[in-house]
């Protein structure tokens, strides 16, 4: 079975649908089967974006994608200075 990707805003909206349910008096597990969410999602879910607005979600979403675009571009030069430096002590 294939994992289904849910954007941050659908996410947002899954944990504000489910606040709302629990409000009402369900359980978090009842709310959670209403909504179609696991439990285990939702409090991993809670954990992330818990307390977001939509825009700071996607905000985060985005500078995650740039940090990891840094790492890489990081991970890249040291690998090429390292070789480098290999190169220009003889060790080769």
């Amino acid at each position: 079975m294939s994992k289904k990707r849910s954007t941050a805003e659908q996410i947002i909206g899954k944990l504000r649908e489910i606040e709302v349910l629990i409000g009402q008096g369900d359980t978090i597990a009842v709310a959670c089967r209403k909504a179609g969410v696991g439990e285990a999602a939702y409090y991993r879910w809670r954990r992330e974006y818990g307390g977001l607005k939509m825009d700071q979600a996607k905000r985060l979403k985005d500078l995650e994608k740039e940090n990891l675009r840094l790492k890489k571009i990081v991970a890249d030069l040291s690998l090429d200075n390292a070789v480098l430096r290999e190169a220009a002590g003889g060790n080769y």
